[in-house]
């Protein structure tokens, strides 16, 4: 690319603007997120017939 085209350090670079606040998991918190994702794909999962 050409020199006129410098592109420099974006001001939000750690922020997700999609993400509200609100609705933000801490990375201490994601491993009981994954912990309640799992369990209610379990649930609705349905279960296998025997024969």
């Amino acid at each position: 690319m050409g020199r006129d085209n410098k592109q420099g350090q974006s001001n939000n670079k750690d922020t997700l603007p999609q993400t509200p606040k609100n609705l933000k998991i801490k990375p201490s918190d994601i491993r009981e997120e994954f912990a309640k994702e799992f369990e209610e794909l379990e649930k609705s999962k349905p279960k296998a017939k025997r024969k």
